[in-house]
């Protein structure tokens, strides 16, 4: 039985890699990694970031801070490899406290090499952290970006990460990349929170359609929520299933591993699909004269897992009950694969 999986397998590899080489299709990736917490070691008097400085309560020295980015570098330069020898030609990253932070990012390990810019705006968040944008300028070329605020009707104390937009070309087409980390689940009355992020997502998306309604749509993020939940199912009306999805709306290309129980993290045993990557229904279809979506990954390679200890099987994480145990994030990052013809 084994062995016949094994033909199945190869069979269905090499008949991939024949359709690649008759079509001759350019092959795109784009991914979306939360990278937890990626705070320099100096204290910001505007945020809350004391407990990752050398005197804070988790001693977040050069040294860790060194060995934070290192592992965040070989991460991000190992995805997408497999289909795509230079990498991704965007990723959105997530829990950043600045600029400086990313500039250190590109500029460590294997990432050098990649040619990397940087789209990041300052948010409101309390404890200081941002989305952003890492991107190949020789494949992805912005034209424009812009951060969208999150403003909550009746409640302006209320602070968390902004939306970020970045809009140019990919492969002669229009495209655009919205980035999120929405609310967390804290409060009973945090679900209304992460709906209102998706509106303004569904906002953003509608003026891009509207100016043009053949723009390819990318949304990603932490979203804090499930395929299943409100603010993805309903709000967004992101679909399970391809043929579901009318022109304008959109296709959650995370969902199907969702239904089979696979993560991109885990809080108290269980698995969690968090980080999701939704696509406009452009980018779907078999015409390849135009980008279009062809698969997904849970990038959750064997080095990124625990492999001891009450958090076995789950992502390898920065620190454990307070303690450095230099591992890479509580998430595991996610990515989606574009076609073109050449």
């Amino acid at each position: 039985m084994k062995r016949t999986i094994l033909i199945y397998i190869c069979i269905h590899c090499l008949f991939s890699l024949n359709i690649f080489a008759q079509k001759k299709l350019g092959v795109y990736s784009v991914a979306f990694y939360n990278l937890e917490n990626l705070y320099d070691t100096e204290n910001d008097p505007l945020t809350n970031d004391e407990e990752f400085t050398p005197k804070g309560s988790m001693q977040w020295t050069d040294e860790k801070y060194q060995k934070k980015l290192e592992n965040m570098a070989s991460v991000i330069s190992k995805l997408g490899r497999e289909y795509c020898p230079g990498g991704p030609i965007a990723i959105g990253v997530s829990e950043i406290e600045n600029r400086k932070v990313l500039e250190d990012l590109i500029n460590t390990g294997a990432l050098t090499e990649m040619g990397l810019d940087i789209i990041h705006y300052d948010s409101p968040d309390r404890r200081g952290v941002d989305v952003a944008l890492l991107y190949n300028p020789k494949l992805f070329q912005v034209t424009s970006s812009k951060a969208y605020p999150y403003i909550l009707p009746g409640d302006a104390t209320f602070k968390t990460r902004d939306v970020l937009l970045a809009s140019g070309t990919l492969a002669g087409e229009s495209f655009h990349i919205l980035v999120n980390h929405w609310p967390s689940r804290r409060g009973e009355k945090s679900s209304e929170l992460r709906e209102f992020a998706a509106a303004i997502n569904i906002h953003i998306a509608d003026s891009i359609y509207k100016a043009n309604p053949l723009a390819k749509i990318v949304i990603m993020g932490d979203l804090n929520d499930d395929p299943t939940n409100k603010s993805c199912q309903r709000v967004l009306n992101a679909k399970k299933n391809r043929d579901e999805v009318k022109p304008g709306g959109l296709f959650n290309t995370m969902w199907t591993f969702y239904d089979k129980g696979i993560g991109s993290l885990s809080y108290k045993g269980q698995w969690n699909l968090f980080d999701q990557i939704i696509i406009s229904e452009s980018l779907l279809g078999k015409d390849y004269s135009s980008l279009k979506y062809w698969k997904s990954q849970i990038f959750n390679s064997d080095f990124l897992i625990q492999k001891e200890g009450k958090n076995k099987g789950y992502p390898l994480r920065t620190f454990s009950e307070g303690k450095f145990i230099n591992g890479y994030s509580d998430h595991f990052p996610v990515l989606i694969y574009i076609v073109k013809n050449l």
